[in-house]
Protein backbone atom coordinates (compact mmCIF):
# COMPACT_ATOMS: atom_id res chain seq x y z
CA UNK A 1 0.00 0.00 0.00
CA UNK A 2 1.63 3.84 -0.69
CA UNK A 3 2.10 6.02 1.65
CA UNK A 4 -0.59 8.97 1.73
CA UNK A 5 1.39 12.09 0.42
CA UNK A 6 2.67 14.11 3.57
CA UNK A 7 2.03 17.49 4.07
CA UNK A 8 5.09 19.01 5.17
CA UNK A 9 5.30 22.76 6.02
CA UNK A 10 8.39 24.58 5.83
CA UNK A 11 8.81 24.63 9.77
CA UNK A 12 8.61 20.76 10.07
CA UNK A 13 10.83 20.57 7.26
CA UNK A 14 13.09 22.59 8.98
CA UNK A 15 13.22 19.85 12.35
CA UNK A 16 13.64 17.21 9.91
CA UNK A 17 16.61 18.91 8.36
CA UNK A 18 18.29 19.06 11.93
CA UNK A 19 17.67 15.88 12.58
CA UNK A 20 19.21 14.27 8.83
CA UNK A 21 22.20 16.58 9.52
CA UNK A 22 22.83 15.93 13.04
CA UNK A 23 21.35 11.94 13.56
CA UNK A 24 19.44 12.17 16.59
CA UNK A 25 18.38 15.25 19.08
CA UNK A 26 16.17 16.54 22.17
CA UNK A 27 13.50 18.85 21.87
CA UNK A 28 16.27 21.38 23.27
CA UNK A 29 18.79 20.70 20.98
CA UNK A 30 16.58 21.60 18.01
CA UNK A 31 15.08 24.83 19.65
CA UNK A 32 18.74 25.78 20.01
CA UNK A 33 19.84 24.80 16.09
CA UNK A 34 16.60 26.40 14.90
CA UNK A 35 16.70 29.48 17.36
CA UNK A 36 19.62 30.43 18.83
CA UNK A 37 17.53 33.01 21.31
CA UNK A 38 15.23 30.42 22.32
CA UNK A 39 12.74 31.62 24.25
CA UNK A 40 9.85 29.22 26.24
CA UNK A 41 7.23 30.24 23.37
CA UNK A 42 9.96 28.63 20.42
CA UNK A 43 10.61 25.35 22.65
CA UNK A 44 6.96 25.28 22.98
CA UNK A 45 7.37 25.54 18.93
CA UNK A 46 9.07 22.94 18.67
CA UNK A 47 7.85 20.48 20.87
CA UNK A 48 4.13 20.49 19.20
CA UNK A 49 6.12 20.30 15.55
CA UNK A 50 7.86 17.00 16.82
CA UNK A 51 4.34 15.81 17.36
CA UNK A 52 3.28 16.68 14.94
CA UNK A 53 6.08 14.98 12.72
CA UNK A 54 5.96 12.21 14.94
CA UNK A 55 2.11 11.43 14.66
CA UNK A 56 2.82 11.41 10.67
CA UNK A 57 5.71 9.14 11.33
CA UNK A 58 8.55 11.28 9.98
CA UNK A 59 9.98 11.42 13.66
CA UNK A 60 10.72 8.42 16.15
CA UNK A 61 10.86 8.96 19.55
CA UNK A 62 12.88 7.43 22.04
CA UNK A 63 11.50 7.44 25.43
CA UNK A 64 14.10 5.33 27.52
CA UNK A 65 15.84 8.30 28.47
CA UNK A 66 15.15 11.56 29.89
CA UNK A 67 14.94 14.00 28.14
CA UNK A 68 13.99 12.27 24.98
CA UNK A 69 15.76 11.54 21.95
CA UNK A 70 14.24 11.93 18.52
CA UNK A 71 15.42 10.69 15.00
CA UNK A 72 13.70 11.43 11.66
CA UNK A 73 11.23 8.20 10.74
CA UNK A 74 11.58 9.64 6.97
CA UNK A 75 15.01 9.95 5.09
CA UNK A 76 15.69 12.64 3.02
CA UNK A 77 15.16 11.15 -0.12
CA UNK A 78 11.85 9.91 0.46
CA UNK A 79 10.64 13.48 1.43
CA UNK A 80 12.00 14.46 -1.99
CA UNK A 81 10.31 12.39 -3.89
CA UNK A 82 7.13 12.73 -2.37
CA UNK A 83 7.54 16.57 -2.42
CA UNK A 84 8.41 17.22 -6.18
CA UNK A 85 5.65 14.73 -7.11
CA UNK A 86 2.79 16.62 -5.08
CA UNK A 87 4.43 19.48 -7.08
CA UNK A 88 3.86 17.60 -10.68
CA UNK A 89 0.41 16.86 -9.36
CA UNK A 90 -0.66 20.55 -8.85
CA UNK A 91 1.64 21.89 -11.56
CA UNK A 92 1.82 19.30 -14.94
CA UNK A 93 -1.03 17.35 -14.17
CA UNK A 94 1.27 14.56 -12.18
CA UNK A 95 3.77 14.11 -15.32
CA UNK A 96 7.20 15.17 -13.71
CA UNK A 97 9.27 15.16 -17.37
CA UNK A 98 8.08 19.07 -17.50
CA UNK A 99 8.82 20.05 -14.00
CA UNK A 100 12.52 18.20 -14.45
CA UNK A 101 12.83 19.83 -17.76
CA UNK A 102 11.93 23.40 -16.18
CA UNK A 103 14.39 22.75 -13.07
CA UNK A 104 17.21 21.67 -14.99
CA UNK A 105 16.77 24.93 -17.78
CA UNK A 106 16.61 27.16 -15.16
CA UNK A 107 19.06 26.23 -12.78
CA UNK A 108 22.29 27.05 -13.35
CA UNK A 109 23.79 23.55 -13.44
CA UNK A 110 27.55 23.49 -13.47
CA UNK A 111 29.45 20.85 -15.81
CA UNK A 112 29.98 18.45 -12.94
CA UNK A 113 26.27 19.03 -12.48
CA UNK A 114 25.53 18.18 -16.05
CA UNK A 115 28.01 15.53 -16.07
CA UNK A 116 26.42 13.63 -12.76
CA UNK A 117 22.48 13.80 -14.44
CA UNK A 118 23.99 12.47 -17.44
CA UNK A 119 25.32 9.62 -15.76
CA UNK A 120 22.38 8.75 -13.59
CA UNK A 121 20.38 8.74 -16.99
CA UNK A 122 23.20 6.16 -18.63
CA UNK A 123 22.71 3.90 -15.72
CA UNK A 124 18.72 3.96 -15.90
CA UNK A 125 18.61 3.13 -19.02
CA UNK A 126 21.65 1.02 -18.55
CA UNK A 127 20.12 -1.04 -15.95
CA UNK A 128 16.59 -1.35 -17.56
CA UNK A 129 14.93 0.62 -14.93
CA UNK A 130 13.89 3.69 -17.17
CA UNK A 131 10.37 4.27 -15.06
CA UNK A 132 9.17 5.04 -18.61
CA UNK A 133 10.40 3.22 -21.78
Amino acid sequence: MARSPLSLPDAELAVLRCLWEHGVASARQLTDWLYPEGTAAQVATVQKLLSRLEEKGCVRRDRDNWPHLFRAGVGRDEVIVDQLQQTAERLCDGALHPLLTHLVRAGELSAEERKSLRALLDDLENSGKSPRK
